[in-house]
């Protein structure tokens, strides 16, 4: 007899994928698309939310045809290429860059306005922070439990009262698109969607998908790859909802805040200037559950995955996750962000080929030969990319010439699908 879901197991599937996905950056970046992209905040809106919520569900859909596994996702660039692409996805989803971010968010957006942003208070709480976090990751297999039924229903009602505060509240006077946004709002939006790693997210919480569905005796692969299908749709309606939201927040909060305020700040300054004080304490807890949601997931993720190569166990790994975390945190978001931004700029591409071409498997001959040529080309290209990011403008005034979308941050996108275009006539003349 086959094992299968309920109803109320699948909406708690889909609940659990959820909230694994709306953590710090998701609900700090949209917020500064809004302002930051003013006049053009819906067209921004478009770009941000193809690369924050289109990839990130088709990745999930893509694992769930292969069992969950980022390795066999990758096989097709051999066992090196596939191991060496999946440690860097676990490390920038993990201890490197997202996981230190969802405390030093929680922190600054709820806390810190209460305490005083100064080192000492960001450590106390990065310390209590990660001891929870580590609690609650020694149980993977109580995930489905402690998330899908417990926190994650908490964070959706948080999430909506914010997002109905939004939609009542009428739009006030705005000020102009400011930076890239002038010129490039859907690709502006469109590369500032890498910084939720919500893409690298989804290659590291598929297998905690389809797990937390076996831990319900869910074992047939067609149940499996059905169910986190299902997950990822309604993980996917819940993140556009929240994001539209949030732009609007954002949109909304130019009159009262800097436009080149980070996330955290413009979150407190919007609750602070709707709700009050109480709302102060309401931000607080709603960042502290949303943010600590993806910091249990992101730890077991990546303890399970580097379990399996280093010869130390689930729990110690989980240990050693979780201080290492909390070390980076104390570092402050925004040099976490700056940090981050260039790596991210730099291997997003190649994950996005990835993930897109997997798709395509049975199209070819051989599809290393389509997948490999243009994921390396991907990232040649990318790495001009993360000069803009770093400010080489004249590098990019040159390269402007001769390279398309330079200037928009997506110069290796039209080289990638050219190569691609190579690789699969050649395929096609060796068939």
């Amino acid at each position: 007899m086959k094992h299968s879901l309920n109803t109320k197991d699948i909406l708690a599937l889909g609940f659990m994928t959820f909230a694994l996905f709306v953590g710090a950056g998701n609900i700090i970046f949209p917020p500064m698309v809004g302002i930051q992209s003013g006049e053009h905040v819906w067209i921004a809106a478009c770009g941000f939310m193809i690369s924050a919520v289109g990839l990130p569900i088709m990745t999930i859909i893509a694992l769930a045809r292969v069992g969950g596994k980022i390795g066999t996702l990758s096989s097709p660039i051999g066992e090196f290429g596939g191991l060496l692409l999946a440690a860097i996805c676990y490390l920038a989803v993990g201890p490197l860059f997202a996981t230190p971010r969802t405390a030093t968010v929680s922190f600054e957006a709820g806390i810190s306005p209460l305490t005083g942003n100064s080192s000492l208070p960001l450590f106390i709480y990065s310390l209590i922070y990660f001891f929870l976090v580590m609690l609650v990751s020694i149980y993977p297999k109580k995930l489905l439990s402690s998330i899908g039924y417990f926190l994650a229903p908490i964070k959706v009602i948080a999430l909506s009262i914010l997002g109905i505060s939004t939609l009542l509240r009428p739009t006030t006077n705005f000020f102009l698109a400011i930076g890239e946004y002038k010129h490039a709002a859907f690709s502006s939006g469109f590369v500032n969607g890498y910084l939720t790693m919500d893409t690298l997210g989804a290659l590291v919480f598929g297998i905690i998908i389809v797990n937390a569905a076996r831990s319900r005796g869910v074992q047939d692969i067609v149940l499996l790859t059905r169910y986190t299908k299902i997950a990822g749709i309604i993980a996917g309606i819940g993140l556009t909802l929240v994001y539209l939201s949030l732009f609007k927040l954002g949109f909304s909060s130019s009159t009262f805040i800097n436009q080149k305020a980070n996330g955290a700040l413009i979150l407190h300054a919007y609750v602070q200037h709707i709700f009050g004080n109480i709302g102060s304490f309401f931000l607080a807890a709603l960042l502290f559950v949303a943010c600590m949601v993806t910091a249990v997931g992101l730890t077991c993720a990546c303890a399970e995955f580097f379990a399996q190569y280093l010869g130390i166990s689930y729990r110690a790994l989980v240990l050693i996750l979780s201080f290492f975390s909390m070390i980076v945190s104390n570092l402050g978001l925004n040099h976490l962000i700056q940090i981050s931004v260039p790596v991210l700029t730099a291997i997003y591409p190649p994950c996005i080929v990835l993930v897109m071409l997997s798709f395509t498997l049975n199209w070819w001959r051989r599809s290393a030969c389509i997948i490999i040529p243009t994921m390396i080309v991907s990232l040649v290209f990318g790495m001009i990319d993360v000069m803009k990011v770093m400010g080489f403008k004249k590098t990019l005034y040159l390269l402007s010439k001769y390279i398309p979308l330079v200037n928009q941050g997506l110069s290796w996108l039209i080289p990638s699908f050219i190569v691609f275009i190579i690789a699969a006539i050649v395929d096609n003349i060796r068939r």
